[in-house]
């Protein structure tokens, strides 16, 4: 069991490190041929903090562990929105401005709902995958479309600040992409072998491993981006990324996943842990959407609420295993 733990916590740290390199390169090429901060911030750097998901869960669904992938990719929601945003707006109350994140939050609210339809029968097939990649499509397409004919957005102005803060060339840019992709695709693949490994060893489903440790692990790109937003005043940029990060994982990575191998999602997923998902993301909408014209605001009490029913969805998984491995 110790090799599985080391495997585990090495892939983690490589995983991290790699995808901050990762986001940072392509962000960089991206502004440096043109596209729009606002583009760059809603898909490069919301979108480019989940390739961790994205890596781990297309090859967990590749190596015959689709369990794995669902539980990644719904456990990543869950820690977003309790851990990162909530712990966020704790230590600084989140205020947002920005039109773009308004009009993302309903979509993730439908989305979410649209994945409660898809497990109905117990398994996302093929044909399911290819519909929530179609839809991922379809949105990338209309962000695109959208952010060509609107005025500036907030979200827009923090990205470019945060571009012009730490400079980088086009040929650096493009070095560190496909270095921070050749290691998230190596450090995945340490990850995914230490995760299933204990799945067995405390006899556990690979779904548990993914919804937990695999989980909050390829969420702290998240974590660490969203600290250093929240240090520089970028509220907008900090509820963005938590917003374009679980619409990937909900259509993008849960989808791919689906295409490699169709995902069984039992009863307790659509019960526990979709249902966990829902409430959380409403909460967010809730708080965030902003209402007759002003803007959203996630103060502490609320961020704290978030961080609450993370914490104890956590401590429940967490008692799951340890019954399950006799030690309770």
């Amino acid at each position: 069991m110790l090799l599985p733990l080391l495997a585990v916590l090495a892939g983690l740290v490589l995983l991290v490190w790699s995808a901050e390199r990762f986001v940072d390169g392509a962000a960089a090429t991206s502004r440096r041929l043109g596209v729009s901060p606002l583009l760059v911030g809603m898909l490069v750097i919301g979108f480019g903090t989940s390739a961790p998901e994205l890596m781990v869960s297309s090859l967990a669904a590749g190596q015959g562990n689709p369990g794995l992938a669902l539980g990644n990719g719904y456990g990543s929601n869950i820690a977003n929105i309790g851990l990162i945003l909530g712990l966020m707006a704790i230590l600084s109350p989140l205020t947002v401005h920005s039109s773009v994140i308004r009009r993302e939050l309903p979509v993730l609210v439908g989305v979410t709902l649209l994945s409660a339809l898809l497990m109905w029968g117990g398994l996302i097939s093929r044909a399911e995958g290819g519909l929530l990649l179609g839809l991922l499509a379809v949105m990338v397409g209309y962000s695109i479309w959208q952010a060509r004919r609107s005025g500036p957005d907030p979200l827009g102005d923090e990205t470019e600040e945060s571009l012009q803060a730490h400079p980088m060339s086009l040929r650096a840019g493009v070095i560190w992409t496909f270095v921070g992709l050749l290691l998230l695709v190596l450090s995945s693949r340490v990850l995914v072998w230490g995760a299933v490994e204990i799945a067995v060893g405390f006899g556990v489903s690979d779904l548990i491993i993914g919804l937990t440790i695999v989980a909050v692990g390829t969420s702290l790109p998240e974590l660490a981006s969203s600290f250093s937003a929240l240090r520089k005043g970028e509220h907008d940029l900090v509820v963005g990324n938590v917003v374009g990060s679980n619409l990937f994982n909900t259509l993008g990575v849960v989808g791919l996943a689906a295409v490699i191998h169709p995902i069984e999602a039992g009863t307790e997923v659509l019960m526990r842990d979709w249902t966990l998902m829902t409430v959380m993301t409403l909460l967010m909408t809730a708080f965030a959407i902003g209402w007759k014209g002003r803007p959203g605001r996630i103060n502490r009490l609320e961020g704290g609420m978030l961080l609450a029913l993370f914490v104890g969805y956590t401590v429940f998984m967490v008692h799951l295993v340890l019954r399950s491995a006799g030690a309770l």
